[in-house]
């Protein structure tokens, strides 16, 4: 699950703030601490979980991903008994020599995500195109099942 991305404090009263003129400052120096310990705690290396759009129309079923500051050579796309699986990591490439952070947003690390194919798919008509960190996966769909009718005979 991802956290929000606003930094809460421990004490989000809006009516204690209005009576105490320093609540505000303690909310905040708490919303300083508690991002701080958590980074310690191992909370800021989190997985990285991409937002993904899943489209079907009558011929193909798209998958869109979101991949920002990731390249083609970053992802992975495996079929494995129809589940069609992707995975990736985002490196960390920032120097640390001379910089103290205060806040670290950005999300580093690896993720796998998994998307049932219909039976049947084609794997070799399966095509993926990245283009500005957006990842689009295209799935033929395969032929409706026909049904045949099998004359039964007599035995000789």
């Amino acid at each position: 699950m991802m956290k929000s991305l606003i930094p809460v404090g421990r004490d989000s009263s809006l009516a204690r703030t209005e009576a105490n003129p320093l609540a505000r400052l303690q909310q905040e120096m708490d919303r300083l601490f508690d991002g701080f310990s958590r980074s310690f705690a191992g909370l800021s290396s989190r997985t990285l979980m991409p937002s993904m759009d899943l489209a079907e129309t009558d011929k193909e079923i798209e998958l869109t991903a979101e991949l920002p500051g990731m390249e083609e050579k970053d992802v992975q796309l495996n079929v494995v008994d129809n589940h069609l699986t992707i995975r990736g990591e985002k490196k960390n490439q920032r120097e640390e020599k001379e910089k103290d952070y205060h806040l670290v947003e950005r999300a580093y690390g690896s993720f796998v995500r998994t998307v049932e194919l219909p039976p049947g798919v084609n794997l070799d008509s399966i095509k993926a195109v990245m283009s500005k960190g957006v990842l689009k996966v295209t799935v033929p769909k395969p032929a409706p099942a026909q049904a045949k009718t099998i004359e039964v005979k007599t035995a000789a």
